[in-house]
């Protein structure tokens, strides 16, 4: 069974639940996960930057943070963070929706989770040939000549 639980610790922006849990679920399906338990929470920058330093030593907001829970044999346990407001900026930077540039974090957390790491040329180039199939599986490929994804990519 997977499990996506939403909690939105921020009120500037509204986002659809539904589709933000179902772009977890797709990359969870769509890796053969068959049993998880994901947390997503929703945050502003101010939060996610206070995140970012603590956990990762990292003195700035980023778009997404995604933490493994489980380790082995266990099923898949992982919480991923993000902020809305840098969805909302970046969107509009970008020319498309905050809601398919949260999709974009989320999906990019949820690979993360399953063991897909950004780390060398290689393994981004992979990813973001991830992130793309699965925005194109929910519907909101991404709008632009060479595609959102390939112009800069979620950030780990």
């Amino acid at each position: 069974m997977i499990r996506v639980e939403i909690a939105n610790e921020q009120s500037k922006h509204v986002f659809d639940s539904q589709l933000l849990q179902a772009a977890v679920r797709a990359v969870l399906e769509g890796e053969s996960i068959q049993e998880a338990d994901v947390s997503i929470a929703i945050v502003d920058d101010p939060a996610i930057h206070i995140l970012n330093r603590k956990y990762l030593e990292h003195d700035y907001a980023t778009d997404v943070l995604s933490f493994l829970l489980s380790s082995g044999d266990e099923p898949l346990e992982g919480e991923i963070i993000v902020s809305a407001d840098t969805a909302e900026r970046e969107s509009s930077h970008y020319g498309w929706h905050a809601i398919d540039e949260l999709l974009l974090y989320l999906i990019h957390g949820t690979l993360h989770l399953v063991g897909y790491d950004d780390a060398s040329d290689a393994d981004r180039k992979t990813m973001r040939a991830k992130e793309h199939e699965y925005l194109t599986k929910l519907g909101r490929p991404p709008q632009t000549e060479t595609g959102r994804i390939d112009l800069r990519g979620a950030s780990s």
